[in-house]
């Protein structure tokens, strides 16, 4: 051990080092800050406030990084630090993060800053955290945070339950009245029972529940676990305004594959106050054993960490696979280029150099609009994507057809490089990695009558959730959407979607004369953000099967007025409500309880 204190007898290291961990904790503040605002914003119904919340949030990591790069570089020159010095920053961060309390995403955010100032030829085990250096076992051991992850409570008796579960409500201090908690309670206690069957109530009977709210949307949710003997089973609590403009409980969520669509990549990120981080990711993997860490990390809007240990996992699992890359299978699209592993459950977008017609765009305008669907509500039916630079593939895995194909279409993205251990290697330097999904023109044209009826009615479904969340998605063609393994119909295809107060919503014209009406050219001018619904028709209504299950289940689909009435709506201020949950779960419609104004109407 004698070479280790001439390894940190740098100043300058521990200096670099410790200006890094102070952009990380300054980015972590503000990200707290974030949530704690979002319970004010709830409280208030300030809806479009929480919705701004979101979007700020998202910037907020890469402005840190930023940040932490231009003070490097102008306070030591950082460009220009020897191989030596970074290895000793490296060993001082490991040392000042002994401690922290967020020592994973400090790592992610050292390797961010590192991976800015160096080439990604130094990015190897000296340099950054190729692995994690610091356990986030056992944090709360250690010391004592702020407040504990989650409480424990002990109901007693039945009748003791429902005291016990309005303590666990108030103790989250809403400030907000309640319209009438007693009756929620017992509209909850209901369909515990109704779920649990004929159970007895063990010695050690316990709900626990984390100790933060988690928001979305309009919601907040008490996300939590009941333990009864051996048996443990999940328990989230959405709390919304009602229409009496007070608090009430929606629902109670127990069963595993609830929580699966709550925590669904289609949706936007909770936002949640959170002293240690890991500790809420292991309590919520207990809960979600079907969901890697990287996306509870996501979930939880730190999607740069969950980026991080997805790459890990990808890497793992080239290791251990021995499948070739190939194209994706379906209709080739005019601006990605798509490719899949069959083993990993993941696809691979690459922008095209060039777009043929009748595509007009570049590449600018497609990432902006993948930036777009980043920072809006994806309300469960747009797709998350995980964006990379600079991702180097093993040559020997990818198919030749596909290696011709990137070559020919996507030049200016590849390039190849040797690996450290002699072999060959294709580098993309920017793509996304997107959840592999069953592409709907598939589903639909593969499927029984049974499965094409849930196809369709699930594709109405999502553009109508679209659009009332003020996404038009342009291109609606089947093949860019896609049905997930839960049954759930989710866009794709980002290149041309628009926001639908953007879009002037118009009728077809009456022809003017019989040349007119017969002719088989459009006949009308139509503008660039012109959209006509009932000219869609021609592409939705093909088959017959799926033309009888759309007029059956979406008959106004390709009326303007229905389309015109949710962009007044928007342009009017309102926010619709989004569930990720079944309507027939909600108390409303299980027990008569209370209900949003929206769902009033709708009931």
């Amino acid at each position: 051990m004698s070479h280790f204190p001439k390894l940190l007898s740098s100043q300058i290291a521990y200096d670099v080092a410790r200006t890094m961990l102070d952009g990380f904790d300054k980015h972590h503040r503000l990200f707290r800050e974030v949530s704690v605002a979002a319970k004010a914003r709830f409280e208030a119904g300030d809806w479009h406030g929480l919705q701004q919340l979101q979007r700020d949030r998202i910037a907020f990591y890469n402005e840190r990084v930023q940040e932490s790069v231009a003070l490097l570089q102008e306070q030591y020159d950082a460009g220009h630090i020897d191989d030596a010095i970074w290895q000793q920053i490296k060993l001082h961060y490991i040392g000042l993060l002994t401690n922290h309390h967020q020592p994973e995403l400090a790592e992610t955010f050292f390797n961010s800053v590192c991976t800015r100032i160096l080439h990604r030829s130094y990015f190897n085990n000296d340099f950054i955290f190729v692995r994690p250096a610091i356990s986030t076992e056992y944090i709360e051991n250690e010391e004592s945070p702020v407040r504990p992850t989650y409480r424990a409570y002990y109901p007693g008796s039945r009748e003791g339950m429902a005291a016990c579960f309005e303590r666990i409500v108030r103790n989250f201090e809403l400030d907000l009245p309640f319209e009438d908690l007693p009756r929620d309670v017992g509209y909850l206690l209901k369909a515990i029972a109704e779920h649990a069957g004929d159970f007895r109530i063990a010695p050690n009977f316990q709900v626990h529940t984390l100790s933060s709210l988690f928001f979305r949307n309009k919601s907040a949710f008490i996300i939590g676990r009941i333990l009864n003997g051996d048996q443990t089973w999940p328990m989230v609590i959405p709390v919304i305004h009602g229409a009496s403009g007070r608090l009430v409980l929606d629902t109670v969520l127990l069963r595993a594959e609830q929580l699966l669509l709550l925590f669904s990549f289609a949706h936007a990120y909770f936002m949640v106050d959170m002293e240690i981080p890991s500790a809420y990711v292991t309590f919520l993997r207990d809960l979600l054993p079907r969901k890697s860490r990287a996306e509870i990390y996501t979930s939880l809007g730190l999607q740069k960490q969950g980026k991080n240990l997805f790459y890990r996992d990808f890497l793992h699992h080239l290791q251990h696979s021995s499948d070739r890359f190939i194209s994706a299978p379906g209709i080739k699209g005019l601006v990605m280029l798509v490719f899949t592993l069959p083993s990993f459950p993941y696809v691979f977008k690459v922008i095209r150099d060039a777009f043929p017609a009748p595509k007009e765009t570049t590449r600018a305008l497609v990432e902006s609009k993948y930036q777009l669907v980043k920072r809006h509500d994806r309300v469960g039916r747009m797709a998350d994507t995980l964006e990379y630079s600079d991702v180097a593939f093993p040559l020997a895995r990818f198919d030749e057809a596909l290696v011709r194909e990137l070559e020919q279409h996507a030049p200016s993205m590849v390039e190849y490089q040797r690996a450290k251990d002699g072999s060959e290697e294709i580098v993309v330097r920017h793509l996304y990695i997107e959840r592999r999904m069953t592409p709907l023109n598939i589903w639909l044209q593969e499927g029984s009558d049974e499965q094409v009826d849930h196809g369709v009615r699930e594709f109405g479904d999502a553009v109508k959730e679209l659009i009332a969340a003020n996404i038009f998605p342009g291109d609606m063609l089947y093949k860019n959407f896609g049905v997930t393994r839960h049954g759930r119909v989710v866009f794709y295809d980002y290149d041309e979607i628009e926001y639908l107060t953007d879009c002037n919503i118009r009728r077809v014209p009456a022809p003017r004369n019989e040349e007119e009406e017969m002719s088989g050219d459009v006949w009308y001018t139509v503008g660039p953000h012109d959209i006509f619904p009932e000219t869609y028709r021609t592409f939705l209504l093909g088959d017959p099967r799926v033309r009888a299950a759309f007029l059956r289940h979406h008959p106004d689909f390709f009326d303007a007025a229905m389309w015109q009435h949710y962009k007044d709506r928007l342009q009017a201020g309102h926010v619709h409500d989004f569930f990720s949950y079944a309507q027939h779960d909600r108390f409303i419609h299980r027990y008569g309880g209370a209900s949003t104004d929206d769902a009033r109407r709708a009931a």
